[in-house]
């Protein structure tokens, strides 16, 4: 199948590259209007099914005013203002100006709600608040704008009111969020452009998996594009599909160049290079790229828009990068030729190369591993379990206007509520109970909820409609912090009088991770079934991919206890934060556990080569990592400054994001490949091979093992290359066992 594809590519290598450029042109034409068509409301974090959506839509339709949205003008004045004066000037404008918007259906201020806790404690500012009906996703980025030209075109205002509140706050956050992912991606690029000079040694070759990465981009955004006509797509999609595009393109890239510049170098640039380099690392792509996929698809299971968002934009992006890496790379390679050695050091191509060196250096590390096995597998578990500690004290939290940086007007107004106010306009817990008529059970229950520790006060209770009564508590501290979420924990603990809903921002925030929590196992269920059936696939043993997904686990709990102790504890000049925001274990995790086992596919097929080629078990494991290990480093570095830079990010979820993701890919490709996985093979030695007769039969009937890369021959020995004219010098490589 492979080596028939590869053959096919040669022939047709100007077809194909014709096909790969019109298709990047239709992408791009395509998906260049996908940022306009993605969400980024409150709402993506949602369980749509969930009892806090009830309740929040009860509340919509009996009275107009969506809880999730909303504006906040925060108004300085020149003088101190008195509770019991009139409005001074500039709130009156301020007041004026929310009441001119068509979406706002009430307008609050310290004078109207007869609540001087909206006056600062100096007394010099003052909030103003609007509440607004339900808005779709383009009238809020309409409505922020139209507001701040507002403020800035009037000279009352300008200077003195700053647009805050959840409304605002979504629009800045996608805004922030793009803004900071073009300029880290911008950051990395010089140093991912320089990471693949020295990894390819030679410019030519840097740029093709470059090139990959450009195209694969294009193809994801098409796709996003196309999902958004049937789903909500949230903004955060982007972040994860720049990242993990540029990535898996570079890890693709440096398998399948490496490999092909290896085999021209024995049978020059012919059909036969190109064939034996499809046959074996295209298969081996093909391998990663579903494993990587079924990771990412793991995340359809949970019904948060956010979450299905970052699953379906993952597998997209894995998709495109496999599709280019197994059609449009091979015939670009054929067309080049040699030419994908050109514009190299001439040192740099001598025999003993650096990728020589390295190799032979990851040899002698494994063959030391294995002289010691289980004290090797001990010691590497027990590291991996010591990193992974702090995640068993892990907090949840969530994402605000407060998490966006003090130059945005909104995480202004929002480090301004908090620090300059006594008590502060925050999201009250909103409890909707079903009953027709209020009385003395719904005015004991509300002197119940008032006496939980934590609850600040709770306000008269009120009849929403004709089936429904609605009590409002305020909590103490930030709505996402410890206390405001253990005190609505605990209300929601009390034995209400009638059926009781709960929404506003603490309760939706419990509600996503008790929904999260309740779709996680079937969402693991299916990532470990899937796993184990591609692995077995692709090695045709039983034992190979359960010893696969005990050590993602390892390493991704590391990933997961390094989160815990840099975010939540503060740790590494990070300030503590008060929880992990919630959705980011999750997304870690299935990147991580994904890319474990991308590593884990290069490193099996090259070992299976190595047996196919007449080396024992443990030779075999050293000569795989051998060949694998320089080229696995490489990616891993490559895709960490590639996903890493999204810690440069000013939003703190974001950085989480990048830095979990980027620690667990380095973990991995090191501790893990280099002591955890050689000693372990050792110590099964063949018996990790086996598999019970009757699932071998139903690998040979399935014709998987006729997907195997072909035969090399017997035991490898050295074989000298003769010196290519010019730049094109080759490293001498092992026969039979050329890197991939």
């Amino acid at each position: 199948m492979f080596s028939a594809l590869g053959s096919a590519l040669h022939a047709r290598r100007r077809v194909g590259l014709l096909l790969a450029v019109l298709a990047a042109v239709l992408a791009g034409f395509f998906g260049g209007t996908v940022d306009s068509k993605l969400t980024n409301g409150l709402s993506d974090y949602d369980d749509p099914g969930g009892s806090n959506v009830a309740a929040r839509e009860i509340i919509e339709r009996a009275s107009g005013i969506d809880a999730q949205e909303g504006y906040a003008l925060l108004v300085r004045t020149d003088a101190p203002i008195a509770p019991e004066a009139a409005l001074p000037e500039t709130v009156k404008a301020a007041a004026a100006l929310l009441r001119a918007r068509p979406e706002v259906e009430k307008v609050v201020d310290y004078a109207s709600a007869g609540n001087p806790a909206l006056i600062s404690k100096d007394s010099r500012s003052t909030v103003v608040l609007g509440m607004v009906g339900e808005m779709k996703e383009s009238a809020t980025v309409d409505a922020e704008g139209a507001l701040q030209k507002a403020i800035e075109d009037n000279p009352a205002l300008r200077g003195k009111v700053f647009l805050g509140g959840p409304t605002p706050g979504h629009v800045q956050v996608a805004e922030v969020s793009n803004t900071d992912l073009a300029k880290a991606e911008g950051y990395a690029l010089p140093f991912i452009l320089i990471l693949l000079f020295l990894v390819f040694r030679g410019v030519v070759a840097a740029f093709v998996p470059l090139i990959g990465a450009f195209v694969s981009l294009l193809l994801t955004l098409a796709g996003l594009r196309l999902a958004t006509e049937f789903m909500d797509v949230s903004t955060g999609a982007l972040n994860l599909a720049f990242a993990l595009g540029l990535g898996l393109s570079v890890d693709f890239g440096l398998l399948i160049v490496s490999r092909y510049r290896e085999e021209i170098a024995v049978h020059g640039a012919s059909a036969e290079a190109l064939r034996r380099t499809v046959a074996t690392a295209g298969r081996t792509v093909l391998f990663s790229a579903l494993t990587v996929a079924a990771a990412l698809a793991a995340l359809i299971a949970f019904p948060h828009p956010y979450l299905r968002s970052m699953g379906l934009a993952g597998v997209i992006t894995v998709i495109a990068a496999a599709l280019f890496a197994l059609l449009g790379l091979p015939a670009l390679l054929a067309a080049l030729g040699t030419r994908v050695n050109s514009l190299a050091p001439r040192r740099w191509q001598r025999r003993e190369s650096t990728d020589e060196a390295a190799g032979n250096r990851w040899h002698r590390l494994a063959s030391a591993v294995m002289r010691r096995p289980g004290l090797i597998a001990v010691v590497a578990t027990a590291v991996l379990l010591l990193i992974a500690s702090p995640v068993l004290g892990i907090r949840f939290s969530g994402a605000d206007a407060a998490t966006l940086p003090p130059e945005t007007s909104a995480g202004q107004v929002a480090d301004s509520l908090e620090r300059d106010f006594e008590m502060p306009p925050a999201s009250p817990l909103q409890i909707v109970l079903d009953t027709p008529q209020g009385g003395a059970e719904v005015d004991a229950y509300a002197r119940e909820v008032a006496d939980v520790p934590g609850v600040a006060s709770v306000g008269e209770p009120f009849r929403l409609d004709a089936k429904h009564w609605e009590v409002d508590a305020i909590l103490d501290g930030t709505p996402l912090g410890t206390t405001a979420q253990d005190a609505a924990s605990d209300v929601q603990d009390l034995t209400a009088p009638h059926p009781a809903r709960f929404t506003g921002l603490t309760a939706d925030t419990l509600a996503q991770q008790q929904s999260i929590g309740n779709h996680l196992p079937l969402a693991i269920g299916v990532l470990t079934v899937v796993t184990l059936l591609l692995l077995f696939a692709f090695s045709g043993s039983v034992l190979l991919p359960f010893k696969a997904l005990l050590m993602n686990m390892l390493s991704t709990g590391a990933a997961l206890g390094f989160l815990v102790w840099i975010f939540q504890d503060g740790n590494l000049g990070f300030e503590a934060q008060s929880g992990i925001e919630v959705t980011t274990p999750v997304l870690v995790f299935a990147l991580a556990f994904g890319l474990s086992t991308d590593y884990n596919v290069f490193l099996l097929g090259r070992i299976k080569e190595a047996k196919a080629a007449g080396l024992d078990d443990r030779e075999a494991v050293a000569e795989g990592l051998a060949r694998t290990g320089p080229i696995v480093t490489s990616a891993a570095v490559l895709f960490c400054v590639a996903v890493g830079a999204l810690a440069l990010s000013r939003l703190v979820f974001i950085k989480e994001l990048g830095l979990g993701t980027a620690f667990a890919v380095l973990l991995d490709a090191t501790l893990v490949r280099a002591l955890l996985v050689p000693s372990l093979m050792a110590l099964l030695g063949s018996t990790n091979w086996w598999a019970p007769a009757p699932l071998r039969k139903l690998h040979s009937a399935l014709r998987l093992d006729r997907m195997e890369p072909p035969s090399t021959g017997a035991a490898p020995k050295p074989v000298d290359i003769p010196r290519p004219p010019d730049h094109d010098q080759q490293p001498t490589v092992r026969a039979g066992a050329s890197r991939p």
